[in-house]
């Protein structure tokens, strides 16, 4: 297994940390680094690991990046991926990955004498999500240096208090979900890297009920694409991949959900409760009226309202509206039962989930069919529809 020229880069990234220190100003570490990174770029299997030190260092030496996030980024790329390499790149790989990771991180986080467990963690899952999204791509590891340090970045600037055992709590519960997700073939790799990151923020940043309400509609939505499977796969109609989700369908359901988690913990303004359910209403109502949907008949396109084949984007019909309604009311049912919304956020939740499905296929008739957009562009304008909505309806009520 050709890892050797690896362990040169591990050194490097190992001698770069070490000198933070008392190597001052950060610009200084980095004119020794970048020459060093040049040489090891002209060694075999080391060109991409050499770029991203160089990226790191070049960042590091501007300002862009605190020590703290530099030395943590190089920790988790670099040793990660010199232990996913050394214990074959397949599946089991990714347990190496996180443990080496991990494991050096943390030693970089003692060793600096900067307690962040939090943006720690995040940069961990960004760096395995990435890895697992980007594992057939040569320039991998350049794209995961890259996201691991912003996401770490983000973290710090948002500077969220939180107390480790609450964080323990936090990623053992996002853990267990993502885990059985995994193993009953409801979530690929990286849809379970990306559904820890948003289940740890949305415990975190809001509480256990916010995570709650996601999983809510996780499970009226697994169900509801195995409903009828057999019909929608003599149709032509089933969901991609068997209905395994990925991080571009987490995300483009979950993100805006997440960011009014954050928004919200950062201000406790309910607008932002309102933004966190309408787009979570939307994201179920939109899932739930297109697997039943497809089984209630011929649709109609929603701009013309001409009959369409059955799987049409922006084809709708009235079992459609009505099983995304119902959604949209378990969400909002399951938000007041939770005591995270009044009647009037309820309320307020299954009209943005109306809306949000309605937008969807609206987007669906119009932009996605001219291949502006993909699905997933789709769902994420359809969410921050539904989820604008509810809070702009809220504050007006």
């Amino acid at each position: 297994m050709k890892i050797k020229g690896m362990w040169l880069a591990v050194l490097l990234t190992i001698l770069g940390i070490a000198s933070v220190p008392f190597i001052q100003p950060p610009w200084l570490l980095s004119l020794i680094l970048i020459p060093f990174s040049v040489v090891l770029y002209h060694i075999r299997d080391t060109r991409y690991s050499s770029i991203s030190i160089i990226i790191l260092a070049a960042l590091y030496g501007a300002g862009v990046l605190p020590a703290f996030v530099f030395g943590c980024t190089l920790a988790i790329v670099v040793i990660g991926e010199a232990a996913f390499r050394a214990s074959g790149q397949g599946r089991p790989s990714f347990l190496y990955l996180i443990i080496a990771a991990a494991g050096s991180s943390m030693l970089v986080m003692l060793y600096l004498n900067r307690f962040e467990p939090l943006v720690l963690l995040m940069g961990l899952l960004a760096g395995a999500l990435l890895r697992s999204a980007l594992n057939k791509r040569r320039d991998a590891l350049m794209i995961e240096t890259l996201g691991v340090a912003m996401t770490m970045l983000l973290f710090t600037e948002i500077n969220f208090p939180v107390e480790v055992v609450h964080l323990s709590a936090a990623a053992l519960i996002a853990l267990a979900f993502g885990y059985f997700s995994y193993r009953l073939k409801a979530a690929d790799m990286s849809g379970l890297f990306s559904g820890m990151m948003i289940g740890i923020v949305l415990i975190v940043f809001a509480d256990l009920r916010w995570f709650i309400i996601m999983l809510t509609f996780f499970i009226i939505g697994t169900a509801c694409t195995r409903y009828r499977i057999n019909y929608k796969v003599a149709l032509g109609v089933e969901e991609g991949h068997g209905g395994v989700r990925g991080y571009k369908n987490v995300f483009a359901n979950g993100i805006v959900a997440t960011a009014g988690a954050v928004l919200y913990g950062i201000t406790g303004n309910p607008a932002f409760t309102a933004l966190f359910l309408g787009s979570v209403a939307s994201a179920a109502a939109d899932t739930i009226a297109s697997e039943i949907g497809v089984t209630g008949g011929v649709p109609c396109l929603i701009t013309t309202l001409e009959p369409v084949p059955a799987g049409t984007n922006g084809g709708v019909t009235v079992t459609g509206e009505v099983a995304g309604c119902a959604a949209a009311g378990v969400i909002g049912a399951a938000a007041y039962l939770l005591g995270v919304a009044d009647p009037v956020m309820a309320a307020v939740t299954v009209i943005a989930g109306f809306v949000g499905t309605n937008v969807d296929s609206i987007v669906g008739a119009t932009i996605e069919n001219r291949g502006i957009v993909g699905n997933a562009g789709t769902n994420l304008i359809a969410t921050f529809s539904g989820g604008v909505a509810a809070a702009l309806l809220y504050l007006c009520l």
